[in-house]
């Protein structure tokens, strides 16, 4: 069943919002416009990528997630992070010490995500092995790609791994880890550390409907300078054996090649929000054959550059990397014994992968094609310089707009500018109309005004 509501955790400040255009151009789903100065979003076109918040000079966009108040209403607090996390520290700063300020700040038990890796990698070549699958697969680890794929390339969500997310795993693992224990379920809580918005959309809207086992979110931002804040130079206790189940695959998994490179030499990785969309493009117009394995990321170097990362992902990466060598392989790793692993596997599958297009213009396919043929008409009149002065990122995206009854062809300035000329309307209300989309004063001198070259980047 599609879900009639998807949860969004990329919010708008609209006092902060300046209306500059910057979130519209780079978004990959068209899911922005600007209405009265201010950036709006089309939610069920939204997927988390963050690339909006990204660009956003006036830091406009914010992430919605838990309070580390939660942590109060549970005995045992268990944080789930990804090894990025750690990555992002230092070379002087310890596992040990990381470890050490976390506990600090609350937290009962520390769970890296990819501990139980190797649970994930045979499930995940069991699925390939099917002769029934549609190929290539593409992994669903990206939350972000998912979406974009459910909402814009609708043909190819069969293609899509039916295999949760390494935080699901990790959280079903470690719950069951302390329920063999003798620790009540309902006394554990568990927190996802997260280095990305979609992942927090994720978890309050799973892609099969099912609950996550995860109790809350956190934005890795805000806690990795509470991390930072809380190191002490001297360990004091030793947090080893909540390590125990880490491998060198394991640590690798969140960066790019971490996850095609076990899945055979047909397998390729693909970084990078529009990398994706045009790798996307290709693939459902037939035009890439041979592949078996896709791991696609919304981010610039998989999640080493996650949007709520603090430190550069290209650091972070090498870091990971120096910090794999470390750790023994997944092969010459067992898992503990007592956990049973074939209901943790079946808590990662996923029977069916619904699409929910929202590119098609209407859903009688007669009206469909018929609001298609009126944009086509509306575009020849539309100077297709794709200057975003509309509030919509192109010409093409301003016709639909309009098709729809959301634009008017006054909307485009250069039209107007051409009805000036022809005397078929006056310039006062040619500004009028320019001010109904930009804001009344906005083009008044402003010497303090944001938004400029690189401003946001």
């Amino acid at each position: 069943m599609v879900q009639s509501i998807f949860h969004h955790a990329i919010q708008i400040d609209e006092d902060k919002c300046v209306g500059c255009i910057h979130c519209m151009r780079v978004c990959p789903t068209e899911a922005i416009r600007i209405k009265k100065g201010k950036a709006v979003i089309t939610q069920e076109r939204c997927i988390d990528c963050g690339q909006c918040m990204r660009a956003c000079p006036a830091k406009a966009f914010y992430i919605k997630q838990n309070d580390l108040k939660m942590l109060q209403d549970f005995q045992y607090r268990v944080a789930l992070f990804p090894a990025v996390m750690v990555g992002q520290f230092p070379d002087n700063i310890s596992d040990d010490m990381i470890y050490q300020a976390m506990t600090d700040l609350g937290f009962t038990h520390l769970m890296e995500v990819e501990q139980p890796i190797r649970l994930l990698i045979d499930l995940t070549k069991e699925y390939l092995g099917k002769e029934e699958i549609s190929k290539p697969c593409i992994s669903a680890f990206c939350p972000a790609v998912v979406r974009l794929i459910q909402v814009k390339y609708p043909t190819l969500t069969d293609n899509i791994l039916r295999v949760k997310a390494p935080h699901e795993l990790a959280a079903h693992f470690i719950r069951q880890t302390l329920m063999n224990q003798g620790i009540p379920k309902e006394k554990i809580g568990i927190f996802y550390i997260t280095p990305c918005a979609a992942k927090i959309a994720a978890v309050k809207s799973p892609i099969d409907d099912m609950p996550s086992v995860v109790d809350g979110i956190i934005s890795m931002s805000d806690f990795y300078s509470k991390v930072r804040q809380s190191i002490r130079r001297e360990v004091t206790i030793d947090t080893k054996d909540q390590r125990e189940n880490l491998t060198r695959e394991g640590i690798l998994w969140s960066t790019s090649r971490g996850e095609s490179s076990r899945f055979g030499n047909r397998a390729i990785a693909i970084d990078g929000i529009h990398s994706v969309v045009k790798f996307l493009d290709r693939l459902e117009n037939d035009e890439v054959r041979g592949f078996d394995f896709l791991e696609m990321r919304a981010c610039d170097q998989s999640c080493a550059g996650g949007i709520l990362l603090t430190g550069n992902r290209f650091t972070t990466t090498e870091r990971l990397e120096q910090r794999s060598a470390k750790y023994p392989g997944f092969t010459e790793k067992a898992l503990p014994t007592g956990l049973d692993e074939e209901a943790l596997t079946s808590c990662l599958k996923i029977d069916e992968i619904e699409s929910h297009n929202v590119f098609k213009l209407d859903d009688d396919i007669t009206r469909a094609m018929e609001k298609v043929s009126k944009a086509q008409r509306i575009i020849c009149f539309l100077p297709g310089i794709d200057c975003g002065a509309c509030g919509a990122p192109n010409c093409q995206a301003l016709a639909e707009d309009m098709v729809q009854g959301n634009a008017k062809m006054s909307d485009c300035v250069f039209l107007q500018q051409r009805w000036q000329n022809e005397h078929k309307i006056e310039s006062g209300k040619a500004f009028r109309n320019i001010e109904k989309r930009w804001g009344a004063g906005r083009f008044n001198a402003d010497c303090n005004k944001r938004g400029r070259r690189n401003e946001g980047f």
